[in-house]
């Protein structure tokens, strides 16, 4: 049965911090400690002017830090990357165990590689009447992982939680 609530420590992120901002940036570490991940970004875009910011967070300063200082025009990663095309067709959230066995139509394994530099990831995403507002990704940089349902239930009430605050930052930010 899937999970209906969140775990106490990120239920406290959700009911003690604002704005928004200060939600991104308290949830990222929180969500790294519950799920034992490396590093979680969260890409939030505006879909009609394909401008993006990533807020980042990671266990160590020898994972890469994806975070942009301010807003960004998108790339059209979905040439390359199978992952952002689901995502912009609102297709379900993804969990890859290890990108070194993912099925190509899934993920391109170099691009992972050269942008990104982890193993197992969880690429959730934060969509309304069926457009990409955001993506969160927690991943493991080493080593493959199987996602338990605990995983998988937590990162999807999350992304529920996340929606209003995601679309009101990206809305207000006016970009």
């Amino acid at each position: 049965m899937p999970q209906t609530s969140l775990p106490h420590s990120l239920e406290t992120v959700f009911t003690q911090f604002e704005p928004p901002e200060a939600v991104f940036n308290a949830l990222l570490p929180t969500l790294c400690e519950v799920l034992q991940a490396d590093r979680c970004f969260l890409h939030l875009r505006n879909p009609h002017t394909r401008m993006y910011r990533s807020f980042c967070w990671r266990r160590s300063p020898d994972f890469l830090d994806i975070s942009t200082e301010g807003w960004e025009p998108e790339t059209q990663w979905e040439l390359e990357d199978p992952m952002f095309a689901a995502a912009l067709r609102a297709d379900p959230s993804i969990f890859v165990e290890d990108i070194e066995t993912a099925s190509p139509t899934v993920l391109n394994r170099e691009f992972e590689r050269k942008y990104l530099g982890h193993r197992a990831l969880i690429h959730a995403h934060v969509v309304q009447d069926n457009v990409l507002w955001a993506i969160l990704q927690p991943c493991l940089i080493a080593v493959p992982r199987q996602w338990s349902e605990f995983d998988r239930s937590t990162v999807l009430a999350v992304v529920e939680r996340l929606k209003p605050l995601v679309l009101a930052y990206v809305n207000a930010a006016g970009i």
